[in-house]
């Protein structure tokens, strides 16, 4: 059965605004850096009015967040039958998000952000809640095929999934590759796994 999504008054938002704000916000962080990222840089950027923006996005955080998760946004993988091929299908994604022009200072100034405090921080760690929500699922389900460790902390394993490409990007400023994301891949599979 298919849900109908009930629509909000007032007038439909236009994709055409929503992509090319996004699109904004990555290009001038690309650019500039994260503090090139004002309302009135990204609405000329866009093409669009500063109230069109605020009518999607309250303030510059949100609209960071915004175009971080058009960017690296939520995944859902598919119960493959074994963890490590989960896992892998994780960094893969993750690895394709990082390796376009902008991430690394992205995700830098989102750190910054957070470390900032105030209530920006709160939002972004929404937002890598969110993100590293798929990284939990597939360790509680290797949890529950048998093929990762009961005892396992799946908190702090997550962690280790999505630490090491962010590192190896934002504080080694190199971009992590296939072979990378493979060596994680085992070494955390090694780390997880239950017992023959």
């Amino acid at each position: 059965m298919v849900s109908r999504v009930e629509r909000r008054p007032g007038r439909p938002r236009e994709e055409r605004v929503t992509g090319a704000v996004l699109s904004a916000v990555l290009e001038l962080v690309t650019e500039q850096g994260m503090a090139a990222v004002t309302m009135d840089a990204v609405a000329a950027r866009a093409g669009v009015s500063k109230p069109a923006i605020y009518r999607r996005w309250p303030g510059k955080h949100d609209l960071v967040i915004a175009a971080a998760e058009n960017r690296i946004g939520e995944l859902t993988v598919p119960d493959m039958g074994d963890f490590r091929a989960e896992l892998r299908a994780v960094l893969d994604a993750r690895l394709a998000a990082y390796r376009m022009p902008g991430t690394s200072r992205l995700l830098a100034g989102m750190i910054t952000a957070v470390e900032e405090g105030g209530d920006a921080s709160g939002v972004y760690r929404a937002y890598v809640s969110r993100i590293m929500g798929e990284t939990r699922k597939i360790l509680e389900r290797g949890i529950a095929r048998g093929d990762v460790r009961g005892d396992v902390d799946v908190q702090a394993a997550a962690t280790m999934v999505a630490a090491p490409l962010v590192f190896r990007l934002v504080m080694e400023q190199r971009l992590p590759d296939e072979r990378f994301a493979a060596d994680v891949a085992d070494m955390i599979t090694r780390a997880v796994a239950a017992a023959a």
